[in-house]
């Protein structure tokens, strides 16, 4: 909903519980008036008249008002736009006017031949304020040094506290809460990607709990590099700031006639606590983000834990039949079917069957799968090249390099420069050949390296690499999607190295972390769940000790309930499960298809973080509820505590659904508020039912 003054120069955008309102003053200086509880015009308007305070020459009036602060001018704070031409660098504009078309606001501002416009858009089903900012130039050339997609101002508070998700390889996605002080707060990456080390969201509130309270969130939806800036600016006041780059060393030129749009950067307010906020994330998310996001995502199989790079067409056929007999429903290949790829050292670039391997290619395998009721699936990471590879014998110059220096390898391979049309065609040849060539409907996407030497030679403006990149793997995503709209994809990158709403907008689930180990997933996970829904989120069972991280033992039903939390999938060496591990597995896999829609599509409440001896989390949709508990550890004999239900009727009865050894213990109390877990179990899933 968008409500416009009369004289055209405030606007109200309102959800279903917020409003966001913004006003131009006749010294066209564009003021942030209110976020937070719903208003109506004729709040936004008393607000509008307020007169701006008056400060010294050591400060600004505008700064902590302003709603997209520019550089140049009677500011000081961090601008969201800073431009250079050869005769001058910053931004003096003045306001043009706006229009409205479908929900969405447009205000623009003209400077120059260069025409900024901010665009806003609110769905009247949520409380997500989506902005953006385009830039169109009718001119001489505009180097754009930074242009980030929105500021966001806080209402005045006391004290704020702030949420981020930080980590690295193996351990994404880890909650942290901390006071936030006067000074910036920055985090981001310079690596090419989203990266493991920050996902690029934040959260404010000052006293909220997990189920009340004011919280503000803010989430960008860009895949390469980006930066926030969280500020406590010296009156106190607080503004968030963020788009793609991490730094002002450029981002690209504008031409005559070009434009640019950045990223979204999409804002939440909620009163309804972390909890409510995270309910709002994933509702948006589920309903304009994720492609089809209705649909229940499948349980798979994925071979690379069992075999690695040593594989076969017959050994892939035993594994299919073993995940099969289990109930899986999506069998993936992994790394090593293609090329010279007997390690991770060669093959990379070069998308063929290896013909040792696979002599006929992916489709006696594909329709042997498919023979078996299953869909068939495979990994690939295009974005890379190996230097022994032919692609890169034929085409050195395709990657990104700086001349003269040495190219630096990760994992034995070099980023191709996704820039270049020629690397973008060959790319979609490849892909787009390799789909035709076999009935393959899963692709696992992946990303194993940051960017280092991000130079290219033959460019006039090399720094422009960062960007275009991000935007030809949208184009290639986008274009391979419309050609083979049966084809879901996975967003990978060494696990959660690219998990943001842009690549969300684009494949149909995330690879949440490298990490397998279910009792460090419900860490994972629990950050994960702050901003995205489980409907992306895959998780895996694989085998017990977990060989890849820490050699832990786990029980069958902690690894499946851990899993089970997200998109289900196994991922270890079937050929060395016994008999009894692969009836328990069939009975969990069977459990998870019944629960499937409640967690893939049901709101999730937090019942108790991984951090003491018992957590758990809740789902509910429509009548029914699901609960997932595990216990960690369990201390001198104490009781398991019993857990506290949300979302339900308490005035009305729900029935506790058995089906079966894998998850007895739970007991129903309290008129279907609350369940408790068995002291010897280590996890269990508690159905429910209204009555």
């Amino acid at each position: 909903m968008l409500d416009i003054s009369e004289d055209g120069r405030t606007w109200v955008l309102s959800g279903p519980a917020s409003s966001y309102a913004v006003h131009v003053t006749d010294r066209d200086e564009l003021l942030h008036l209110h976020w937070g509880a719903r208003i109506g015009l004729a709040d936004a308007e008393a607000l509008a008249v307020r007169p701006l305070p008056e400060y010294w020459p050591f400060e600004s009036p505008l700064d902590g008002r302003e709603e997209y602060p520019v550089e140049g001018g009677p500011r000081f704070v961090r601008p969201a736009l800073s431009l250079r031409t050869p005769e001058r660098r910053g931004t003096e504009w003045t306001y043009e006017g706006h229009d409205a078309e479908g929900g969405e606001l447009r205000l623009r501002f003209r400077d120059g031949d260069l025409t900024v416009t901010l665009h806003y858009r609110m769905r009247s089903s949520a409380d997500v304020v989506e902005r953006w900012v385009t830039l169109d130039n009718r001119g001489p050339a505009v180097e754009v040094l930074r242009a980030d997609s929105a500021t966001w101002t806080l209402p005045d508070r006391d004290t704020w506290r702030l949420s981020q998700l930080h980590g690295r390889w193996g351990a994404e996605s880890r909650l942290e809460r901390s006071v936030l002080t006067h000074g910036e707060k920055v985090i981001g990456s310079r690596r090419g990607h989203t990266g493991h080390q920050h996902l690029p969201w934040v959260a404010l509130d000052t006293d909220a709990t997990e189920e009340r309270g004011e919280v503000y969130g803010c989430a960008l939806g860009w895949s390469g590099s980006w930066r926030i800036a969280v500020a406590q600016l010296p009156d106190a006041r607080v503004q968030i700031t963020g788009g793609a780059g991490y730094d002002e060393s450029g981002l690209l030129t504008l031409g005559t006639g070009e434009s640019y749009t950045t990223p979204v950067f999409a804002g939440l307010w909620s009163d309804g606590g972390h909890g409510g906020a995270s309910r709002a994330w994933h509702a948006y998310q589920r309903a304009y983000v994720i492609p089809d996001a209705d649909q229940d995502r499948p349980v798979l199989f994925n071979s690379w834990e069992a075999t690695e790079f040593d594989i076969s067409e017959e050994q892939q056929r035993v594994l299919a039949e073993r995940a099969a007999a289990m109930g899986v429903e999506l069998f993936v290949v992994d790394d090593g079917w293609f090329g010279a790829r007997t390690s991770d050292r060669a093959g990379l670039g070069d998308w063929t069957p290896n013909p040792d391997r696979f002599p006929g290619g992916l489709k006696p395998l594909a329709d042997h799968v498919h023979g078996l009721g299953m869909q068939f699936g495979i990994w690939v990471e295009p974005e890379m090249v190996n230097p022994d590879s032919d692609l890169y014998r034929a085409h050195p110059d395709w990657v990104q390099y700086q001349p003269g220096r040495k190219r630096t390898e990760f994992r034995n391979q070099l980023v191709l420069n996704l820039a270049r049309e020629d690397v973008q065609e060959y790319l979609w040849r490849q892909l787009d050949g390799l789909l035709s060539s076999a009935p393959i409907d899963y692709v696992k996407w992946d990303f194993n390296r940051c960017f280092t030497d991000a130079g290219w030679p033959d460019d006039l403006y090399p720094q422009r690499l960062w960007v275009d990149h991000v935007h030809a793997l949208y184009a290639l995503l986008d274009r391979l999607r419309a050609a083979h709209p049966g084809v879901a994809f996975e967003s990978c990158s060494g696990g959660g190295g690219r998990i943001d709403l842009g690549v969300l907008g684009r494949t149909d689930q995330v690879w949440t972390s490298d990490n397998t180990d279910p009792l460090d997933r419900l860490a994972i996970q629990h950050g994960f769940s702050q901003v995205h829904p489980a409907r992306a989120m895959a998780a895996w069972v694989t085998d017990s000790p977990n060989a890849m991280l820490n050699q832990r033992a786990s029980s069958l039903r902690f690894r499946f309930v851990s899993a089970m939390a997200g998109v289900l999938g196994v991922g270890g060496d079937l050929t060395k499960w016994t008999q009894e591990e692969l009836a328990e597995a069939r009975d969990w896999v069977g459990l998870y298809k019944e629960i499937r829609p409640v967690v893939q599509r049901g709101d999730l409440y937090r019942l108790r973080p991984p951090e003491g001896g018992l957590s758990a989390v809740q789902y509910v949709l429509g009548d029914e509820t699901v609960v997932l508990a595990w216990l960690q550890a369990q201390r001198y004999g104490e009781p398991v505590p019993a857990l506290r239900l949300r979302g339900l009727d308490p005035a009305a009865s729900y029935e506790c659904l058995e089906t079966g050894e894998v998850h007895r213990g739970a007991v129903l109390l309290h008129h279907g508020l609350r369940v408790g877990l068995r002291g010897d179990l280590d996890a269990t899933v508690v159905r429910l039912r209204r009555k």
